[in-house]
């Protein structure tokens, strides 16, 4: 009779037990601090980039950033760092370095270089089409403030560059690849006008199944144009690079930083060293301390 009872009653306190755990679990969240001379940088990394923000934790708890420093300084657009080669004496090849990969690209189009975005560093769309992400490095968004006809131009040149980086994937589809196949160079020979019209048709089909794709311009919603003409940011990068983070205290050190005399490389002639931790948090203190609206 009591073994009967005692069994589902056992089960019951174990889910139970379960529950709670993982509520508390999901009630926390990893923040990441950087300490430098000048103060320390708190920063909140985003579920949504998912493979940036294990990357991320996983390399501050093995101490991969200790030691190395704010490389590439840039007043009123940036801080970058995270390259291991910054921790030698060796200048020239700050920049170049990093864990030995790179991140696919998580490109979220709700997030935006405002003032305190944290994104990934990478190499330029002709040697990294796919626009992968460094392993390590990262950059914190300092910026300038920005007006509204300033916005309206922003918003023009990324709907341009999201239709290039459109056409280039849109003839790398398998309907397409017979483009590839045209011996280009000998119809330009034999027949060069075929050669313009066969383009201009092929760049007017991909514009069309772009707009097809994507039916409303880009534009910032109203609280992103607010922050950059109130606070600031980098807005040319946006929808390019990924942002993965935000700074939530320690904003002045990143003014201080940018301070900082550089050379021709936009290198500090003094190392800006960095050390870098993990603290585990309550979401409601986060909420009540930053005044930030983490879910």
């Amino acid at each position: 009779m009591w073994t009967k009872i005692f069994i589902p009653v056992l089960f019951f306190i174990f889910s139970f037990t379960l529950s709670v755990l993982q509520a508390q679990k999901n009630d926390t969240e990893k923040l990441v601090v950087i300490k430098t001379e000048f103060g320390n940088i708190t920063l909140l990394l985003f579920d949504k980039t998912p493979k940036h923000k294990a990357n991320f934790l996983k390399l501050a708890s093995e101490k991969f950033y200790d030691g190395t420093t704010f490389h590439r300084v840039i007043n009123e657009f940036m801080i970058q760092g995270g390259d291991p080669n910054s921790k030698d004496q060796d200048t020239t090849n700050d920049g170049n370095g990093g864990p030995g990969y790179t991140l696919e690209a998580e490109i979220v189009p709700d997030y935006y270089h405002t003032y305190g975005a944290v994104a990934a560093a990478r190499l330029g769309d002709f040697q990294n089409p796919e626009r992968r992400s460094s392993g390590s490095q990262f950059y914190i968004v300092e910026g300038k403030k920005w007006t509204d006809e300033e916005l309206n131009a922003q918003e023009i040149s990324i709907q341009n560059a999201l239709m290039n980086s459109f056409m280039q994937k849109y003839f790398q589809r398998p309907e397409n690849k017979w483009v590839y196949e045209i011996d280009w160079q000998k119809l330009q020979k034999e027949n060069p006008d075929s050669v313009r019209k066969l383009n201009e048709r092929l760049i007017a089909e991909a514009k069309s199944a772009f707009e097809k794709e994507n039916p409303k311009p880009f534009k910032f919603p109203p609280h992103i144009r607010q922050l950059y003409k109130e606070k600031g940011g980098s807005p040319h990068l946006d929808q390019q690079y990924t942002v993965f983070g935000q700074v939530l205290e320690g904003m002045e050190v990143v003014d201080k930083i940018t301070q900082q005399p550089t050379n021709s490389n936009n290198r500090p002639y003094k190392d800006i060293k960095m050390t870098v931790s993990i603290i585990e948090m309550k979401k409601e203190d986060i909420r009540k301390k930053y005044n930030y609206p983490i879910n």
